[in-house]
């Protein structure tokens, strides 16, 4: 690559996480970036994403965890890609169990129903083995994501979506810890209502074969870049089953196995 097509990349990389910044900001949906700035090499992508996490953090922001995304198989054979892909999660992000979720914050949301884990110990430098990841996790959750997109009418290719901060929105958290190693993760049932109805249905085989996987996947993903996980953090896995468009309004109630429940309602 030449200095001036580096030097025109990075001006592109600088534009996208502007736009999408601005998007946000302005409460609006834009094209796909991936369309208008050229953004579709992965590594671009992220570019575009670290550039806005720097500018989240200049904001006063603080990283509490990580979101795993795509961890369904059929979606990746949609999008063409073989692996997940990550974000961020800010402080400003979290809910708790029967909170009120400001419509305001979004832009065109949808709920998943996912199983969190928080880290009880820090982890950093060299990638972990299977044994040391497992020993580094405190407990698991029930949780909603609620992912959002700037781009309109959710018409996202992959570089789209990761340059998005993988779509994250905001997400809630369930009340009531559970050992990791109490119940098989693998084998949890999903529902999720919307209104008092079944909207969505799944398991735990659907995220990336297992929520333990997923989140093993990130964590490696984020010590190969440097990071540094700290204890504490939550690690949202991935959805258990289909995303659910939802509104004002919305009552969502979700049931995961021995996990048990969590519940939010969109604000009007």
């Amino acid at each position: 690559m030449t200095m001036h097509t580096s030097s025109a990349r990075g001006e592109a990389i600088e534009a996208a996480a502007l736009a999408l910044r601005a998007a946000r900001a302005q409460h609006r949906t834009i094209a796909p970036i991936s369309a208008t700035h050229g953004i579709e090499r992965l590594d671009e992508a992220y570019a575009v994403a670290r550039i806005n996490t720097a500018a989240r953090l200049a904001e006063g922001r603080r990283v509490i965890g990580r979101k795993v995304g795509l961890t369904a198989r059929a979606v990746q054979r949609q999008l063409g890609v073989d692996q997940p892909d990550f974000g961020i999660l800010f402080d400003d992000m979290e809910l708790l169990n029967r909170s009120e979720v400001p419509m305001a914050r979004l832009l065109q949301p949808k709920a998943e129903a996912e199983v969190a884990f928080v880290l009880g110990r820090d982890l950093q430098g060299a990638r972990p083995s299977w044994g040391e990841f497992l020993g580094a996790l405190a407990y698991a959750l029930p949780a909603i994501e609620i992912v959002d997109s700037a781009i309109a009418d959710w018409n996202i290719a992959l570089a789209d979506t990761v340059a998005d901060n993988a779509s994250c929105g905001l997400y809630v958290l369930g009340d009531q810890p559970v050992a990791v190693g109490a119940v098989s993760l693998g084998a949890l049932g999903m529902q999720l209502t919307l209104n008092g109805g079944v909207a969505s249905v799944g398991g735990g085989a659907a995220c990336l074969d297992h929520p333990l996987r997923a989140a093993y996947w990130v964590v490696c993903e984020m010590l190969a870049r440097e990071h540094t996980l700290r204890a504490g953090e939550v690690i949202l896995s991935g959805a258990l089953g289909p995303m659910v468009p939802v509104g004002a309004g919305d009552q969502i109630e979700v049931h995961i196995g021995a996990l048990g429940g969590v519940g939010c309602r969109m604000s009007a």
